[in-house]
């Protein structure tokens, strides 16, 4: 169970350094406006906003990242939670599609976690 939490983690984590790249550095591209179904008008005008969420994203993925590296569970569970929250509010406020992307693997992520903690 410690390995497929690791395993699961280390998917969100570096699910959000691909996020990182999508936003801040593909988002102008023929690419990005294909990915997030946009019109590249759209893109260019929105490109410093999702420069910044970009940059979010990647905090996520340094703090799973620095949870995975030192064991602690508890970083690890903060940042899966505040993956969670963003994956849903994403999925209220943008598209249902991120909950599934976004969200579930780090429910999923945050429920090995919590159950292998050492008896």
């Amino acid at each position: 169970m410690v390995l497929a939490a690791k395993i699961a983690t280390g998917f969100v984590a570096v699910s959000h350094v691909w996020f990182l790249i999508l936003e801040m550095f593909l988002w102008t591209t023929a690419f990005g406006a294909r990915t997030f179904k946009r019109p590249p008008e759209e893109m260019a005008a929105t490109a410093r906003l999702a420069m910044n969420q970009g940059l979010y994203n990647g905090f996520l993925a340094a703090g799973l990242a620095w949870g995975l590296y030192t064991g602690a569970r508890d970083v690890q569970l903060f940042f899966l939670g505040c993956v969670i929250v963003a994956g849903v509010f994403g999925a209220i406020t943008v598209s249902r599609a991120i909950f599934f992307l976004q969200a579930l693997p780090a429910i999923i992520a945050t429920a090995l976690v919590w159950f292998s903690r050492p008896t």
